[in-house]
C-alpha cells in the first residue's frame, strides 16, 4: 500500500527535508515495517526512467524477435501462393498453345479437303466436256492455285491468319466452280433434251429392211407409188420402241396404218409406227426414247408383218435415213 505525504520535515529515503516532496509509503504486510520514497528526488526519478527504459527496451527487442519471425514466415507464404499462381498460369498457357495448334491442325486438314475438292471438279469438268464434246469456252479451265501444305508447320500465331486466307480463297474458288457445273449441266441437260427429242435410231431391235423411202412398186396394186416411209421386217408381237421423247397425239386404228402410233416431238418432228397388232399407249402419254409403244402386226393395209417407220418435220414427210445410224442407215443411203 502506499500514502503521499507533503510535510513531513524529516528525510527519509530518498529526498532532502524542508521540500515540497511528492512520497510514497510502502508498508511489509510480514514484518510491518513502512519506508518512504520521495518520487521529486533526483535519485528517485533517475531510477524510475531507468526502469522506464528497461521496460521499454525488453518491448522493443521482444516486438523486434516476434516481428522478425512474423516478417520471416509472411513473405514466404506470400511467394509460396505466387508460385503456385504462376504455375496455375503456365499450364493454362500450355493448355491455349495446345489448343491453338490443334485448331491450326485442324484448319490445315480443311484447307487439304477444300483444295482436293476443288481438284476434283476441275477433273470432273474436263471429263464431263470430254464426253460431251463441249469446249473450254463453256466451262473455266482456269488453274486453281494449290493450298500451301507448309502454313500448317509455321508457328500458330504467323499460321492462323494465313490458314484462313487460304480457306478463303478455297471458298469462292468452290462457289465458282459450283456455278460452272451448274452452268455446264444446264448445258448437257440441254442439249440431251433436244437429242432425246431428235428422232434417232430405229423402233425395233435387229433391224431388216424390206421397204425404202420414197418411189417403189406397190405390194397390193403393183404400180409405181410413194413410199412415205421405211419398213422394217417384224414378226408378229415384236416389241416396237420410240426413237425419240415425246407425246403420243394417236394411238389406235387409222384406215390406211391399221393400228397407228403417232408420237408429237417438238420443233416440228413427228413419228409414226404403223400396221401394229397391239397398241400399248394412249393419246395424250408422255413417252421417253426407247420406250414400248405396240406390238408389231399386219393390221390395215399390208401384205405381211412388218413396222412402218415414218418421220415427218412439220407435217411432211422426209426420208428416215438421216434419223437412223449405223448400218441401217448405210443401207438405206445406198438404196437410194
Amino acid at each position: 500500500m502506499g500514502d503521499a505525504d507533503w510535510t513531513l520535515p524529516t528525510r527519509k529515503g530518498c529526498g532532502l527535508s524542508g521540500e515540497r516532496r511528492l512520497n510514497v509509503i510502502v508498508f511489509n504486510r510480514r514484518t510491518g515495517a513502512a519506508r518512504q520514497f520521495d518520487l521529486t528526488s533526483p535519485a528517485c526519478a533517475l531510477g524510475l526512467l531507468g526502469v522506464a527504459l528497461l521496460v521499454l527496451s525488453v518491448a522493443f527487442v521482444a516486438g523486434g524477435f516476434m516481428g522478425a519471425e512474423w516478417a520471416a514466415g509472411r513473405p514466404a507464404a506470400q511467394l509460396a501462393a505466387w508460385s503456385a499462381q504462376i504455375q496455375g498460369q503456365q499450364e493454362e498457357l500450355a493448355g491455349l498453345r495446345r489448343n491453338v495448334r490443334d485448331k491450326v491442325d485442324e484448319l490445315a486438314v480443311r484447307v487439304g479437303q477444300m483444295n482436293a475438292d476443288v481438284l476434283r471438279l476441275d477433273a470432273l469438268g474436263r471429263r464431263l466436256r470430254s464426253v460431251a464434246k463441249i469446249g473450254d469456252g463453256d466451262y473455266g479451265a482456269r488453274p486453281v492455285a494449290p493450298a500451301r501444305a507448309e502454313l500448317a508447320a509455321q508457328p500458330a500465331p504467323t499460321a492462323m491468319p494465313a490458314l484462313d486466307g487460304e480457306l478463303d480463297r478455297l471458298g469462292n474458288e468452290l462457289a465458282v466452280r459450283e456455278r460452272e457445273l451448274a452452268a455446264l449441266q444446264a448445258a448437257l441437260l440441254s442439249r440431251d433434251l433436244k437429242q432425246s427429242l431428235l428422232p434417232q435410231g430405229t423402233p425395233v431391235d435387229d433391224p431388216e429392211i424390206t421397204s425404202t423411202f420414197g418411189e417403189r412398186l406397190d405390194p397390193i396394186t403393183g404400180r409405181s407409188a410413194f413410199h412415205p416411209g421405211v419398213d422394217f421386217a417384224a414378226p408378229e408381237g415384236t416389241d416396237v420402241m420410240s426413237v425419240a421423247t415425246g407425246v403420243v397425239t394417236w394411238a389406235g386404228p387409222h384406215p390406211a396404218y391399221g393400228n397407228l402410233v403417232e408420237i408429237n416431238h417438238g420443233n416440228g418432228y413427228s413419228t409414226r409406227y404403223g400396221h401394229n397388232e397391239r397398241v400399248l399407249v394412249h393419246v395424250g402419254e408422255t413417252v421417253q426414247k426407247g420406250q414400248k409403244l405396240a406390238l408389231s402386226g399386219s393390221t390395215g393395209r399390208s401384205t405381211g408383218p412388218h413396222v412402218h417407220f415414218e418421220v415427218l418435220r412439220d407435217g411432211a414427210v422426209v426420208n428416215p435415213y438421216s434419223f437412223i445410224h449405223g448400218p441401217v442407215r448405210r443401207a438405206l443411203v445406198a438404196s437410194r
